[in-house]
């Protein structure tokens, strides 16, 4: 989970829709604008899913207000939504708060059966209930969902040894000027918020003071 900027305002239709007895959020306008606004990627793993769903930060149960509200209407795997459901509606929201200085994302060592530590950097309820939700969704809770999240390891145990090599060459001494231009500029590219896994590899920085001052203006 990563800071998230919302394009506003919100689609016309989703007021259109909320008028009508049998309406629905689930309209192709909503939809790809939810995919432009979070990178095409689930805001709670992080992953660029082939199947994503329309999912409420808050579940609606009912209310038409939270149904429909533009501020409520977020983008997710199927595998993090059937986690979340209704038990974690009092989570940090990563469109409004700043969720990178409140969680630490890290997977150590890097190798194929390493789990993910997902650990609260402030002491806040909301908080604490994101860090549950965040740590089942990597490591798993039912023998399906335990394959589910090994599947979002191996996936996040890719990028992570590919941004590991990055910064290796980049501390390279031999590299030409224009090489580790280059290397920079791939780098920083890992650094967006449009990259997969953004929160880790920003994580693998700050925790390692010399890499901090080097890359810290970019993240």
């Amino acid at each position: 989970m990563i800071n998230i900027k919302k394009s506003f305002p919100s689609p016309l239709i989703l007021e259109e829709e909320k008028k009508k007895a049998s309406g629905t959020y689930n309209k192709p306008e909503v939809l790809d604008r939810l995919k432009l606004d979070f990178n095409n990627k689930c805001y709670i793993c992080e992953t660029k899913a082939s199947t994503l769903n329309i999912e409420h930060l808050k579940s609606h149960k009912g209310d038409s207000d939270l149904k429909f509200d533009w501020n409520n209407l977020f983008l997710s795997c199927g595998h993090c939504n059937n986690i979340k459901l209704t038990a974690y509606d009092d989570i940090l929201d990563c469109t409004n708060e700043d969720v990178e200085k409140c969680i630490s994302y890290r997977m150590e060592p890097l190798l194929p059966k390493s789990k993910v530590k997902i650990k609260a950097e402030k002491d806040d309820k909301r908080v604490r209930k994101t860090v549950e939700l965040l740590d089942k969704v990597y490591n798993g809770t039912t023998i399906l969902k335990q394959m589910e999240s090994e599947n979002i390891r191996k996936r996040l145990l890719d990028e992570l040894m590919k941004f590991q090599g990055l910064i290796y060459d980049f501390e390279c001494e031999d590299l030409e000027e224009d090489e580790k231009t280059d290397i920079l500029r791939r780098i920083k590219s890992n650094f967006k918020v449009s990259s997969e896994y953004t929160a880790f590899k920003r994580w693998m920085i700050r925790d390692v003071a010399d890499l901090n001052e080097t890359f810290k203006e970019y993240i």
